[in-house]
């Protein structure tokens, strides 16, 4: 069986594409494992997850997206974006369109600019605050001292764990992030964003994803999160643009909260299975 397949990046963070608009290519039962196997950037293709596009019973655009650990994500804000590229260049998605994911339906605007660049504004799954939606232990907004971190949290599709620090580039991602990924606070576990403001208009993150288990290059939720506690702490406006290892993206907090961003094609290739 010969399968066709796309790589994306949206900032650097990049995905496997199983096209499966017209039938199922991987059995669902097989998804996970089929990540695990290909995500592996020694022995596979190499990615952060495998996107899967597929039609929703109302003719619609779904995503379902499984990460390396073999585990399904509910959203992914780099990953809709890919998908919506690949799905607007396909013709499966139009200017102004809806995904189905996990999560809920997902409005997306998007389109070329005049210098051939593609653009994407994500409509983001309104941000939860309270800690039973996040899901995390306690009720009211969560903050909780974790490892000496001062921890605040949302959900934007996924949990997110947020820390503010002084100096981003000091802090060891990957060495300290585990700890409050894996606290006994988060029972499905948690994204974590460390975050450095730089204005009221700016900041940056570094951020470690649940399922990669790894710092990743950018990650829109985690984009979206530590934008929307920043501006909910006083520390930004509604405005946000939040630098991530990989590029910009820009946040808007208004009745709600979008995301755009760029997506691109880095490779086309076929999997002989």
């Amino acid at each position: 069986m010969d399968l066709p397949f796309v790589k994306l990046h949206g900032n650097g963070n990049d995905f496997i594409l199983i096209d499966e608009w017209d039938g199922i290519k991987v059995p669902d039962e097989m998804k996970g494992e089929f990540a695990a196997v290909y995500c592996d950037r020694k022995m596979g293709i190499g990615g952060d997850g495998v996107l899967f596009l597929g039609k929703a019973t109302d003719g619609k655009a779904a995503m379902r997206l499984f990460q390396p650990d073999e585990s399904e994500a509910e959203m992914c804000g780099n990953g809709i974006r890919c998908l919506a590229r690949y799905g607007f260049d396909m013709g499966y998605l139009s200017e102004k369109g809806t995904i189905h994911t996990v999560a809920g339906l997902i409005d997306v605007t998007c389109g070329y600019d005049e210098d051939g660049d593609f653009l994407a504004e994500v409509t983001m799954t309104e941000p939860l605050f309270d800690a039973p939606s996040i899901p995390a232990k306690g009720s009211g907004e969560f903050h909780e001292i974790i490892n000496g971190y001062e921890v605040y949290a949302t959900n934007t599709g996924v949990p997110h764990a947020v820390v503010f620090v002084k100096d981003l580039d000091s802090i060891d991602v990957c060495g300290q992030a585990p700890v409050i990924r894996n606290s006994q606070f988060f029972p499905k576990g948690a994204n974590v964003n460390f975050v450095e403001v730089i204005d009221q208009n700016s900041i940056r993150i570094r951020t470690f994803e649940r399922g990669v288990e790894w710092e990743t290059l950018s990650c829109g939720t985690g984009a979206t999160a530590s934008a929307a506690i920043a501006h909910r702490l006083g520390k930004t406006g509604a405005v946000v643009e939040v630098e991530t290892q990989g590029g910009p993206l820009t946040i808007t907090l208004s009745n709600g909260a979008t995301m755009k961003g760029p997506a691109d094609v880095v490779f086309t290739g076929m999997l002989i299975l």
